[in-house]
């Protein structure tokens, strides 16, 4: 293994996904979340709270330009994530192709890491719920994740262990969505009611769910291109003299 060609596929390519992703947010989601800003806006100035556009729309744009920063660390860590876990699984992924192996690593951790919490905790825009129950909120959220990538490590070990089993291909998914039901069953709901237009939020969702399944997906196939073209499972030889 070439461990500083490893880090370099990981982590360069998860920051291209993260900055492609903020880019695509910039123009997709944030009009929404200007939106429920400003409904969050017109109610506080409609119970006689005194509202500083001026400060509100310095704070927007600073956000706005601070979402590539954080679209690049969220790629740093997904793409620290996915690189871990490829060179641990990589002789048990299906297929000879290391670009197709990344992207079917990069769908499952998409279906663990992100669809599933989102079925339980789909997003919200920022401006809707409680200021004072976002810790809880993502603590819940937080935990949920972890919980739906142990069931998928278990199941990916457990369908590796009995393989062998003609019929085992058939039984796994449905034990699979046993224990996803009964992790939705456990955890509870969201705290915070939501008290903005549900076509709003729905959009919102909608477009987000959207960003963050092609986030995975880019991040995958960037991933494996890299690793097809640098190699660095190749151990580095020294020719003898």
């Amino acid at each position: 293994m070439k461990s500083l060609t490893f880090i370099f596929v990981s982590l360069l390519s998860g920051v291209i996904a993260g900055v492609i992703l903020a880019g695509v947010n910039y123009f997709v989601v944030e009009p929404f979340i200007d939106q429920a800003i400003g409904i969050e806006v017109d109610n506080r100035i409609a119970t006689g709270e005194v509202v500083d556009s001026n400060e509100l729309s310095s704070y927007r744009v600073w956000q706005k330009e601070g979402a590539f920063a954080a679209g690049a660390i969220l790629g740093l860590t997904y793409g620290a994530i996915l690189g871990i876990v490829y060179v641990l699984s990589r002789k048990y992924l299906p297929s000879s192709d290391d670009r197709k192996k990344a992207l079917v690593l990069a769908a499952i951790m998409c279906l663990s890491l992100y669809i599933v919490p989102f079925i339980k905790y789909p997003a919200n825009p920022p401006a809707v719920g409680d200021p004072e129950t976002i810790g809880l909120r993502s603590s819940l959220y937080t935990g949920y994740q972890l919980a739906s990538a142990l069931i998928a490590l278990g199941i990916s070990i457990l369908m590796y262990k009995l393989r062998r089993i003609s019929y085992i291909k058939y039984i796994i998914p449905i034990f699979y969505l046993g224990l996803v039901a009964s992790i939705y069953a456990v955890f509870p709901a969201n705290p915070d009611e939501i008290t903005a237009p549900m076509d709003l939020v729905n959009a919102f969702r909608a477009v987000t769910f959207g960003t963050m399944v092609m986030f995975y997906l880019v991040l995958g196939a960037i991933f494996g291109i890299m690793w097809h073209k640098f190699k660095p499972h190749e151990t580095t030889r020294i020719a003898a003299k």
